[in-house]
């Protein structure tokens, strides 16, 4: 692992990025040099609140997807997997996002030799409809007004059309529920470091970004796009390594806060009386991809008697399949139409396997999941 701060030589990219624009222009090295058959993006679509994946073949159109956009996972993972098999692609993943593409791996989904993940540091996502209602009630602005968001310090902060900036406190955002989701305001994975290279702004120098060299793929990237003309880097002084791990450390820290206070309020059987078997949050795991031979759609789970069916027979076998294998992601929270938190009851389950064997999903490279390792006969 290596730090360097890195910019965009591109004129038009510099003015469009985020920080030095070097996340687009690596892309577009991606592209020109034909390493890769495209890249999966997200563009917005009518705000900054909310993005689109597109797959661009053409690096101009990179120009489109330039920026920073704090909205919810997008499927990247299962996206990937269902419909680029067999084709080279480069994508940004957000720490869930990478979490579950490395799952998707160890299932031989996706072929690691394919994919170029570029991480994107994290210290939240928005829900585009809660995120428009905030700007309104906390910043007093039109939310078509802003242009760009960005948390930092503590703060969430949005620039305004015209060049002004408000913040903020994360805190009193989410004392009144609104600021990030739920999931991420738990999540103590904030710097994707299984991607090839981990960009962010913390630690970096104003007009530049700071990214983390993870592997061997992550340094040609990076010695690839300085030798064809689009990146100028530079080593980043010893304060700024020591002040980015001091945010990521403060993010951390805060996650364990919110976990230490939410983890005992739930209780499994009071929210899954709720539950419908509408097979929502089944659908949109980026981790459960087997349906055709899903077990939940065999004859033996489907109980015709009971409206609404008996939760565990449903979400009993969920918890069972894939807990272990939570990102966190909490796509299935913002489906469930019963507003049951599922991904809360999975990952705390996850952190008590934890507790026992350090295994974290997506992330740790020498200890196997449960049904995997045998661990499982002691527990």
């Amino acid at each position: 692992m290596s730090h360097v701060l890195a910019k965009s030589q591109n004129n038009e990219i510099l003015e469009a990025g985020e920080c030095g624009g070097a996340v687009t222009s690596i892309l577009k090295y991606l592209l020109d040099e034909e390493l890769v058959d495209g890249v999966l993006a997200l563009s917005p679509q009518d705000d900054v609140y909310d993005a689109f994946p597109v797959f661009i073949t053409a690096s101009d159109d990179l120009l489109k997807t330039a920026g920073s956009y704090h909205c919810a996972p997008t499927m990247i993972g299962d996206l990937v997997q269902k419909y680029f098999t067999g084709k080279k692609v480069a994508f940004t993943v957000k720490p869930c996002d990478m979490r579950a593409v490395e799952e998707l791996i160890t299932r031989h989904k996706i072929d690691k030799d394919n994919i170029y993940m570029i991480g994107l540091n994290c210290g939240g996502t928005v829900s585009p409809v809660s995120g428009r209602e905030m700007i309104d009630l906390f910043y007093e602005a039109d939310p078509d007004d802003v242009v760009s968001e960005e948390i930092d310090k503590g703060q969430f902060i949005i620039e305004l059309a015209d060049g002004s900036e408000e913040s903020v406190k994360i805190h009193d955002l989410e004392e009144k529920g609104y600021g990030r989701r739920n999931n991420c305001q738990r999540c103590d994975v904030k710097i994707p470091r299984k991607a090839n290279i981990a960009c962010g702004n913390w630690g970096a120098e104003d007009g530049w970004t700071f990214i983390e060299i993870n592997d061997e793929k992550g340094q040609e990237l990076i010695d690839g796009a300085k030798k064809a003309g689009i990146l100028d880097t530079k080593s980043p002084s010893d304060a700024a390594v020591e002040g980015r791990s001091k945010v990521e450390n403060i993010m951390i820290k805060m996650a364990k806060k919110n976990q230490d206070a939410n983890y005992p309020l739930v209780s499994e059987m009071d929210e899954w009386s709720r539950c419908i078997s509408c097979y929502a949050c089944r659908d949109v795991c980026p981790i459960c991809w087997c349906f055709e031979n899903c077990e939940l759609n065999k004859p033996y789970f489907k109980d015709e008697s009971n409206i609404p069916p008996v939760p565990i027979a449903f979400q009993g076998v969920r918890l069972s399949h894939m807990s272990f294998s939570c990102v966190d992601c909490g796509q299935c929270d913002d489906v469930c139409p019963m507003d049951i938190p599922v991904s809360l009851i999975f990952d705390k389950l996850q952190k008590k396997y934890f507790a026992r064997t350090g295994y974290v999903a997506g992330v740790s490279d020498d200890i196997k999941p449960p049904l995997y390792s045998p661990e499982k006969t002691e527990l």
